[in-house]
């Protein structure tokens, strides 16, 4: 499995939770296949996006894009950090 792990500051999370929900189709072309978003406990605008991926070739080039920069400035992302995964093991206690 390939995983992106992005954390970055957002300037309010309902706001860029719209933009999130509307680009649900051009993630999933791009070869997004699952996600996950938490925040940090003591600043609701620290959103963290874990997510699974087709491969992290497809997630780069997406991340990457000029449209998906010009998406998250209209959505008030601040310097998003990118960290790029090969999972080597995963389990349940």
């Amino acid at each position: 499995m390939q995983h992106v792990l992005i954390i970055h500051e957002v300037e309010s999370y309902p706001a860029w939770k719209v933009y999130f929900d509307q680009a649900t189709e051009i993630r999933k072309q791009a070869g997004e296949i699952r996600y996950q978003l938490l925040r940090e406990d003591k600043n609701a605008n620290t959103i963290v996006h874990f997510s699974v991926w087709s491969s992290l070739e497809n997630a780069r080039r997406f991340f990457e894009s000029p449209e998906l920069v010009e998406i998250r400035r209209q959505a008030g992302v601040k310097a998003p950090d990118f960290i790029y995964l090969h999972e080597i093991e995963h389990g349940i206690l």
